[in-house]
């Protein structure tokens, strides 16, 4: 392994970098062409030392570089998103959210956290190498896109399209965040997705709630009976077939969980509640990192005046956990609504186009042992703990089905830093250790060539 790296002393010179990035509004979801190829533009243009490029796909485009010079080495592929979700409400802001702002410890502002803050760090970690050592311990290759907050729909496009170019022995995702910042954790698993919209259509337009009030159906309140269908009081799901094909979780599994410190009263303190919910024989961990998920997201229809919507609509989404059949759970969900009576109204399931099955990397995969010894390194006083990205990152089973490469989630953003949420923020300490981790990370992978093992593209 070679000498550790040094990096700047003054974070001045990062969070002035990283504000240029943040400043850069690239909501995937609304923002012009122009803000989503600015903000790709920027990344590209700190990639220089690996030909940093923007290409395009069918939406936002992508950066892309390598460096791969090192004979012999392993190569990886480093995967981040610079997109980031919308601000919601201004008015719950404490700080403008597209200036990164420094409040003590933490430089607040959207995307800090959730991707660019991650993503900056992995750049600048390449660039210490280069500039200290000439060159890096392993080829890598760069891939950041810019629609993981909108579900990733042209990635699958892009990568079998550019898979030879592309093809790395791993993957290292820079987006997926640890559970907390008291411990150093690896994640074994991220969970699936699917979301669908249940539109209730009733009168051809809106009514006069007096007039006509009574005598028609009214679809909010239909519409707020199907929700209300799909849980059972005690908060499992009511869907027959939803939890087909999960395997039981494991004795072992359970132990292992339980030993895992955490208070379960100051993690519902830390939200503002006194009292958890949820699938009903599982601990809060336990439904955290193992167990599937049924959420209403959102309802439409009407408003806060005398009216009678005529159509009303409930967005749902699903996580999925290993075993679950995306395809499968849709169907289950439209046939439950299907039975449901429904006088005066038509009732329609719209399933979106994405649909991700859950994500796995085995405990044993010569990644997770790398990443684990390289956490200990820099926490060399603290456990590294196995857990689970209750999140989707859709790229990781596009990236084993395209490139026959497992990914490794190694992010040093942490779950309790406001993500998607107003007021997001990044520990600024988490840039320098991000850093050392991923030196060592790189150091640890690259010297797999030595003992003729590699990362293992097939475990």
């Amino acid at each position: 392994m070679v000498a550790m790296l040094s990096f700047d002393p003054d974070d001045a010179r990062y969070l002035a970098e990283l504000a240029e990035f943040v400043a850069l509004p690239s909501v995937s979801r609304d923002a012009p062409a122009e803000t989503m190829r600015a903000a790709a533009s920027w990344l590209a243009s700190q990639l220089g030392f690996a030909g940093g490029r923007v290409e395009a796909t069918d939406g936002h485009p992508v950066v892309r570089g390598e460096w791969l010079g090192a004979a012999g080495a392993p190569t990886i592929l480093v995967y981040g998103h610079y997109d980031v979700q919308p601000t919601g409400d201004l008015a719950e802001w404490e700080t403008r959210p597209f200036e990164l702002t420094v409040r003590g410890d933490v430089a607040a502002g959207r995307g800090s956290s959730d991707d660019k803050g991650p993503v900056y760090l992995v750049v600048k970690t390449a660039e210490a190498f280069l500039a200290q050592n000439g060159c890096l311990p392993l080829n890598v290759k760069f891939l950041f896109e810019g629609e993981e907050e909108i579900g990733s729909p042209h990635l699958p496009g892009f990568v079998s399209a550019h898979a030879d170019e592309l093809r790395a022995d791993l993957v290292v995702s820079a987006d997926g965040a640890m559970w907390r910042p008291s411990e150093p954790s690896v994640s074994l698993m991220s969970k699936g997705l699917v979301t669908l919209d249940i539109v209730v259509e009733g009168a051809g337009t809106d009514l006069h709630s007096g007039r006509y009030g009574g005598t028609v159906a009214n679809p909010l309140h239909a519409l707020a009976g199907i929700l209300a269908s799909l849980h059972r009081p005690d908060g499992t799901v009511a869907v027959d077939g939803f939890y087909d094909g999960i395997p039981p979780l494991s004795a072992e599994r359970r132990r292992e969980i339980a030993a895992i410190p955490f208070d379960e009263a100051d993690y519902l303190a830390g939200l503002g509640l006194g009292q958890g919910h949820g699938e009903a024989g599982y601990t809060t961990l336990e439904r955290l990192w193992e167990r599937p998920t049924l959420e209403v997201n959102g309802v439409r229809g009407g408003g806060k005046y005398t009216v009678i919507p005529h159509i009303a609509v409930g967005h749902v989404s699903c996580r999925l956990v290993p075993g679950q059949d995306p395809d499968r759970v849709i169907d289950v969900i439209t046939a439950h609504i299907g039975r449901l009576p429904a006088p005066g109204v038509r009732v329609t399931v719209r399933p979106d186009q994405a649909r991700v099955p859950a994500y796995t990397i085995p405990a044993d995969h010569p990644a997770i042992l790398a990443a684990a010894a390289a956490l200990e390194t820099v926490y060399p006083d603290q456990e590294v703990l196995r857990t689970c990205v209750p999140g989707t990152l859709p790229a990781t089973v596009l990236f084993e089905r395209v490139l026959g490469a497992k990914t490794l989630f190694f992010s040093f953003s942490t779950a309790d830093e406001k993500l998607h949420a107003p007021n997001e923020f990044l520990r600024i300490r988490r840039l320098r250790e991000g850093m050392r981790a991923w030196e060592q990370l790189w150091c640890l992978l690259g010297s797999a060539r030595s003992r003729h093992e590699g990362p293992d593209r097939g475990q």
